[in-house]
């Protein structure tokens, strides 16, 4: 088959979950409940992490960090859904969707690299606690930051690019509530083969990179904790990285059941549900993991939201 855009089409359209009406208002509250609490959490973050200044260290900075991107990868997304339910339509442009899938490729990217970051964060700090201000000093701290926006500026561009130069068939409708990378491979005419070949590697190499990354961490982390002796000392360590180990577990265990789940069934509506874990419910539930499991973020909170200290206990 030619490869190029041969075929000039102007607009997808974005099948969702379900064409019942009775089931629109359901989904829409849904949504839109998710999305208010995933901007409104993360932005407390934001606010707290600022705002405090007991909380200018490594970890809440990059926490702080995965705040911003939670909110930029939920938005990426849930709006345009929920402009199309209630204006009751399903179109995208081709512009549109572009841009979209370009950003949703940058977030997921950048949610990848700042995980490895904070777990190497944790590692620094619970297997060299005497030299962590020294190694986690503020030029680092930004280094690792500004290398995973280029790196994920760059894989986005990329998969962008390579995309542009497909053609599609009449066929333009996405099985999908936004526009999927692999779900718009599968509506092109032209030879998909080095698209794919480029996906595969990228994902191969900035997840797989990324999660050996973070394994290695916590595997040295688990030694360093078992030296330990008392076992007060093991849980004080424990402690500073639960909600970390929490929100990785939650992330990439959503993730690759995503795949994985799609790859089984082969059901587009199943993998577009299951995409939610990830896209949607992961950033709303990530502040809440943070600011239960860790007391400076919960007095941060507190002082800024005015709630009485025995709640947050």
């Amino acid at each position: 088959m030619e490869t190029g855009n041969d075929t000039q089409i102007s607009e997808f359209f974005l099948l969702g979950f379900s064409e019942e009406p009775a089931f629109q208002p359901l989904i829409f509250g849904l949504f839109l409940s998710m999305y208010l609490i995933t901007v409104f959490g993360n932005l407390l973050i934001l606010l707290a992490v600022s705002s405090d200044s007991r909380l200018h260290m490594p970890m809440y900075f990059f926490l702080a960090n995965l705040s911003f991107v939670d909110i930029c990868f939920t938005s990426t997304t849930v709006p345009k859904m929920l402009w199309n339910m209630q204006t009751q339509t399903k179109v995208i442009t081709y512009e549109d969707c572009i841009t979209q899938m370009y950003f949703f490729i940058h977030f997921a990217g950048l949610e990848f690299f700042l995980l490895t970051v904070m777990a190497y964060d944790r590692f620094v700090a619970i297997c060299h606690p005497l030299h962590y201000t020294v190694i986690m000093n503020p030029r680092l701290c930004g280094l690792l930051v500004l290398v995973s926006w280029i790196m994920c500026v760059l894989n986005s561009l990329l998969q962008s690019l390579m995309m542009l130069r497909l053609s599609f068939c009449t066929h333009l409708h996405i099985p999908h509530f936004f526009c999927e990378l692999n779900e718009m491979l599968q509506l092109a005419c032209s030879d998909t083969f080095l698209n794919n070949l480029v996906m595969y590697f990228a994902t191969v190499l900035l997840g797989g990179a990324p999660l050996a990354g973070i394994l290695y961490s916590y595997s040295k982390i688990v030694s360093s904790i078992r030296r330990i002796s008392s076992a007060q000392g093991k849980y004080k360590a424990f402690s500073t990285c639960a909600s970390h180990l929490s929100v990785v577990s939650l992330f990439f265990c959503t993730s690759l059941g995503v795949y994985l789940s799609s790859a089984a069934t082969q059901s587009s509506l199943s993998s577009a549900a299951a995409s939610v874990m990830y896209t949607v419910v992961t950033p709303m539930l990530n502040p809440f993991i943070y600011s239960l499991r860790n007391r400076d973020i919960k007095r941060a909170l507190k002082r800024i939201i005015g709630v009485p200290a025995i709640l947050w206990k």
